[in-house]
C-alpha cells in the first residue's frame, strides 16, 4: 500500500479491496495496528494466564497476524498449532512461530486435529464475526479437540447489560456492520457463557474490559508509543482510511454504554472424552 510507513506490508494478508471497502480489522492492520482484540493486550494476557498455557498443547483458532501467538509462545507451551482460514495470514503466522509451532490452513470449525488432542484452545475476536450456526460449530470443534480437563479460552466483543433489548442489539449490530464492513454479532456475557455451556463446557472465569480499541491511551498501551505514532502518521496520509477509522471510532463511542470486551475460560469436564 503506497505511502504506508513501516508496516511490513508484504507480511500482511493481501486484499484487492480499497480502504473504503476492506474489513475494519484488516484496514487497521494495513495502517500498522497489531493488537486487534476488543479488550487490548491486557485482557489477552489475563486470558492466557487463566488458560494456563505453559507446558500445554495449544491450538489457536484464527491467529490473524500472530500477535497473540507471540504471547502464547513466550509462555512456553509444549506445542502450538494455529488454524487459520486465510492462506496469506497463515503464512504470516508461520513466520512468527517458525521452528516453534505449526500453522495449518483450516477453518476454525474443522481443524483436522484428532479428538482429545489439545490441552488449551484459544480464540480471540473471531466468534463475534460469525452467525449463530457458525458460532456453535466452532465451539463444538473446540470441545471435540480438548482433552478432559482442557481449557477453552475466548476473548470477544460483548453487549451489556445482559438484559439489553433485541431492538438495541439490532441497532448495535447494524451500526457495527456499516462501520467495520463485517456482520459482527456480539452476544451478552450471559449469552457467551450459555454458548459454551451448551457444548458441555464448564465456565471457570469471566473477565471484562472497556471496548476502547481506538482510544489514544489504549492504542499506546497496546502498540507502544513508536508504533502508535506510526499508526497516526499512516492515518494522516490516507484520507479514505482516515474517514473509515473516524467512522469506527464514532460507532464505538456512540455505543460505549453497550459494548465491552469479555474474556471467558471454560474447561471440559474430566471423564468427558467425547
Amino acid at each position: 500500500m503506497s505511502g504506508v510507513v513501516d508496516n511490513d506490508p508484504g507480511k500482511l494478508p493481501r486484499s484487492s479491496r480499497g480502504d473504503d471497502a476492506v474489513q475494519g480489522h484488516w484496514l487497521l492492520a494495513r495502517l500498522g495496528k497489531r493488537v486487534l482484540r476488543p479488550g487490548g493486550i491486557g485482557l489477552t494476557r489475563t486470558l492466557l494466564a487463566d488458560a494456563r498455557v505453559p507446558d500445554a498443547d495449544v491450538l489457536e483458532l484464527a491467529p490473524g497476524l500472530g500477535r497473540t501467538a507471540t504471547e502464547i509462545l513466550a509462555r512456553r507451551p509444549r506445542s502450538y498449532v494455529g488454524a487459520e482460514q486465510d492462506p496469506d495470514a497463515a503464512r504470516s503466522v508461520r513466520d512468527v512461530v517458525a521452528g516453534r509451532g505449526e500453522v495449518r490452513v483450516a477453518d476454525a470449525s474443522d481443524t483436522g486435529l484428532p479428538d482429545a488432542s489439545r490441552d488449551v484452545v484459544i480464540g480471540e475476536a473471531m466468534l463475534t464475526m460469525q452467525g449463530d450456526p457458525a458460532k456453535h460449530a466452532i465451539v463444538a470443534e473446540a470441545a471435540r479437540v480438548l482433552r478432559p480437563g482442557g481449557r477453552y479460552a475466548i476473548h470477544e466483543l460483548a453487549l451489556t447489560p445482559d438484559t439489553v433489548s433485541d431492538e438495541v442489539k439490532t441497532d448495535v449490530r447494524q451500526s457495527l456492520a456499516r462501520a467495520i464492513k463485517v456482520n459482527a454479532r456480539p452476544l451478552t456475557v450471559a449469552e457467551w457463557t450459555r454458548l459454551l455451556t451448551d457444548h458441555g463446557l464448564v465456565v471457570d472465569r469471566v473477565a471484562t474490559a472497556p471496548m476502547a480499541l481506538l482510544q489514544p491511551r489504549r492504542l499506546i498501551a497496546d502498540e507502544g508509543l513508536p508504533r502508535a505514532l506510526r499508526f497516526v502518521i499512516n492515518l494522516s496520509i490516507h484520507r479514505e482510511a482516515r474517514r473509515r477509522v473516524a467512522q469506527m471510532r464514532s460507532t464505538f463511542r456512540r455505543h460505549r454504554e453497550r459494548l465491552i470486551a469479555v474474556a471467558i475460560v471454560a474447561h471440559k469436564p474430566a471423564g468427558d472424552a467425547g
